[in-house]
């Protein structure tokens, strides 16, 4: 992975702290927009995926969180639904659970779907990330694989093997 120079950084409107760069992936599915809208809301799809249900009333201002699917009711992410405008984009905040408090800490996820006929296109932008911490090293780890797993699901009915993933990208 690069590194970042300070010319590579963004402040933080909410705080005035430096964030790193935005995260962008973009990814083509074979799934109609309502399908991939669902199948990032839904827990018992995201479970499958993610090994994580997302989990919330999926209204503007609710709290969301990332609970494990390991049964030990573990919440690794959490945050709150910033905006909700079905089928085209949704935005949340977004946090490890114990860093949660820290307005430093939040950073916000953008997913915008685009309906191509038949097929979605979906774009993750992952913004306000603290420069060089673990949430900025998983992110940029962990998108490209939940990602394509997700459409890999949708599009075969399986899901990737797990075994060679990176470890943050599970989280």
């Amino acid at each position: 992975m690069a590194e970042h120079t300070s010319s590579d950084f963004e402040t933080r409107a909410s705080t005035g702290k430096t964030c790193a760069p935005d995260f962008v992936y973009v990814i083509f599915i074979r799934a109609d927009v309502d399908t991939v809208w669902n199948a990032l809301i839904d827990g018992e799809f995201t479970r499958r995926y993610w090994g994580h249900e997302n989990v919330s009333s999926w209204k503007k201002g609710a709290p969301w969180e990332h609970i494990r699917a390991d049964g030990s009711g573990k919440v690794d992410t959490k945050g709150h639904v910033i905006e909700m405008n079905p089928p085209a984009r949704m935005v949340w905040s977004w946090a490890f659970e114990s860093e949660a408090g820290d307005p430093a800490k939040r950073s916000l996820v953008t997913y915008e779907l685009e309906a191509l006929g038949p097929d979605t296109r979906l774009t993750v932008t992952h913004s306000e990330l603290e420069p060089g911490s673990n949430m900025d090293k998983g992110v940029r780890e962990g998108w490209p694989a939940v990602l394509s797993n997700m459409k890999s699901l949708l599009e075969a009915g399986t899901v990737l093997r797990e075994d060679q993933w990176p470890k943050s990208a599970n989280g």
